[in-house]
């Protein structure tokens, strides 16, 4: 298969994503990452009729017949508190989590 994802490139990329993965999960995603790229690579070769409108949702919507946008309301919770005792850590009515650990890429 060309273009393969060689275990090199996957241990590059789950560094930079900060990904840890035992060796047996590792490869296992690799692979099922790499039959993606293969399945992607079949879809590539069918023949399509250039006026075949591009439907990145699966389904084509015309201006006609898209539906409308939704209304941006702001509705409040009935009750913050019993959501707030609920979490971990909370400060001045907000919840806190922990830091993404990140590192400056190269």
């Amino acid at each position: 298969m060309r273009d393969e994802i060689s275990p090199e490139i996957f241990a590059k990329l789950a560094d930079l994503a900060a990904f840890r993965f035992n060796p047996e999960e590792a490869e296992y995603l690799r692979m099922e990452l790499n039959q993606q790229l293969k399945a992607i690579r079949q879809l590539e070769t069918l023949a399509l009729d250039v006026d075949i409108p591009l439907a990145p949702h699966g389904v084509t919507y015309t201006a006609e017949s898209r539906p409308p946008l939704r209304p941006d309301v702001w509705v409040p919770c009935e009750n913050p508190e019993e959501i707030l005792n609920q979490a971990p850590q909370v400060e001045g009515g907000y919840l806190i989590v922990p830091d993404i650990p990140h590192r400056e890429l190269d």
